[in-house]
């Protein structure tokens, strides 16, 4: 037995097996992974609460007296009172209620031993259990799975209670062998066999193994994450690829044309991508910076470099606004240099044809920018020549997309960039996006403006949407009518920094 058999090959009932099963735990390792979603301490009872508490108690008693009320319409109520197993005058009898569970009426009987789990309520005079979680003691049973020890208690299905599936992977554990389960981390990270690791995670010899065998199992997870992604980012290296840059004249007349100059984060990140754009291996490179770092220039001029080798090179926006203000841009600053874009939304397609790399023949545009149309164009928008897709806002798009825009291009595959402006600190930018080489642009536009939030009163929402309406409509002057509106608002004592 090791982790991959499968639980049909284990001595369980078929009725046992069909439970299991339903919940969604096929093999061993499904079995062995399915982690307590708590601990009970039975080494020792509490005595029974006399106050009601926030915080949930264990105790464990003996059944005195069960009843059955029928209350209004179909509502029935059963309650047990409970006697601590050991009297004492702290300990009075305890009322667990249920209601409206028929099935609790058939489990408990009088003379049971019962464990009970909940928060403590007071009703008048009495404290109160209100349907809690329990479990008959079996005086017949192992006791060493069940009491006197740290019991686990495994998120249970219909059919299948915490019970029974303790007893299950109990004897699963029993015939798990340190061959069948091998370590994945090295020895010199953790010297803990992963077998024993398990078997402290779901019954543990004490809170301190219990901490050791979880930092072991998320330590093997954490690891083997890594090497996936590591063995994923070799794979992709190793996919055919060409060169798709060129020798930058066109970036160069970009960046000159420009009225600032670039900051020195942009041109080291430039550099990084076409040292990648030139190398034969295929680029997967995540540029990461804030709002306002100037991450759309550094991609527009990765597209010049592709446009500029003879290529394509199409932009992928979340939404249609975001690729309609790319492709406003774009236009703005290529006309001058001769270069043709596309806009591609499910409202709106529409070609600029200012052709000056025409490898297709057939005037289609160098550069597309567009939502998740572009995953789903028709051959009369041919994007053969793909040699370059950016992402914007990465994390909106799924990975099955990507890659089929990716995909779209015929022969070597196409270099990517994907974009995103979500604060993930590095070290965890290194661990969710391992498969992707990193580029951070740590540094601001010198002239950049300041990002100020500010809340309006509700009487100034029709003021505030002719703004925007006339802001988007008049550019510099959109602009400056922003900074008139914000100064007014601030003298009037009705801007609100948050």
């Amino acid at each position: 037995m090791n982790l991959d058999t499968p639980l049909r090959e284990l001595s369980l009932s078929a009725q046992r097996l069909r439970q299991v099963e339903r919940s969604g735990l096929r093999t061993v390792g499904d079995l062995l992974t399915h982690y307590p979603k708590r601990y009970e301490d039975r080494t020792h009872f509490a005595h029974f609460p006399t106050e009601e508490s926030d915080e949930p108690r264990c105790v464990c008693g003996i059944v005195k007296k069960t009843q059955l009320k029928r209350l209004r319409g179909r509502m029935r109520l059963f309650e047990v009172h409970l006697e601590a197993l050991e009297t004492h005058a702290l300990s009075p009898q305890l009322l667990c209620k249920w209601f409206n569970q028929p099935w609790v009426e058939k489990a408990i009987s009088v003379g049971h031993e019962l464990i009970v789990y909940g928060k403590p309520k007071r009703r008048g005079s009495q404290i109160s259990f209100d349907s809690p979680e329990f479990e008959v003691v079996d005086a017949a049973a192992d006791s060493s799975m069940h009491m006197r020890r740290i019991a686990p208690v495994h998120r249970g299905t219909e059919g299948l209670p915490p019970r029974a599936l303790r007893e299950l992977i109990y004897a699963t554990l029993a015939r798990l062998t340190p061959e069948a389960a091998p370590n994945l981390i090295p020895r010199e990270l953790d010297a803990t066999s992963r077998a024993a690791a398990l078997r402290q995670i779901h019954f543990p010899d004490s809170w301190d193994a219990l901490q050791k065998a979880r930092q072991h199992l998320v330590l093997t997870e954490f690891f083997a994450m890594q090497l996936s992604i590591a063995a994923q980012h070799e794979a992709q290296r190793a996919e055919p690829g060409a060169a798709h840059a060129g020798p930058g004249k066109l970036m160069q007349q970009l960046h000159a044309a420009l009225p600032f100059e670039l900051t020195a984060a942009q041109q080291r990140v430039i550099a990084e991508i076409r040292r990648d754009m030139l190398s034969p291996h295929r680029m997967n490179r995540l540029l990461h910076g804030d709002v306002g770092s100037g991450k759309t220039l550094v991609a527009l001029s990765a597209m010049l470099l592709a446009v500029e080798a003879g290529f394509q090179a199409a932009l992928m926006a979340p939404t249609q606004i975001l690729a309609e203000q790319h492709y406003l841009g774009f236009r703005r600053l290529l006309e001058p240099l001769g270069i043709s874009v596309g806009l591609r939304t499910s409202a709106r397609r529409e070609d600029s044809l200012l052709p000056l790399f025409d490898a297709s023949g057939e005037g289609a545009p160098q550069i597309f920018v567009g939502t998740h149309a572009l995953l789903y164009e028709d051959d009369a928008t041919p994007l053969a020549r793909l040699g370059l897709v950016v992402i914007d806002e990465q994390h909106k798009f799924g990975v099955l997309q990507r890659a089929r825009l990716r995909d779209r291009a015929e022969g070597s595959a196409p270099d990517v960039l994907v974009m995103t402006a979500t604060p993930i600190p590095r070290t965890l930018t290194m661990t969710v996006y391992g498969d992707l080489d990193v580029s951070v642009l740590d540094e601001a536009p010198r002239h950049r403006g300041k990002i100020v939030t500010a809340a309006r009163d509700p009487a100034k929402l029709p003021e505030a949407a002719a703004f925007f309406a006339a802001a988007s409509r008049g550019g510099a002057a959109g602009v400056h009518r922003l900074s008139a509106h914000r100064r007014d608002g601030e003298a009037g004592g009705e801007s609100r920094r948050r």
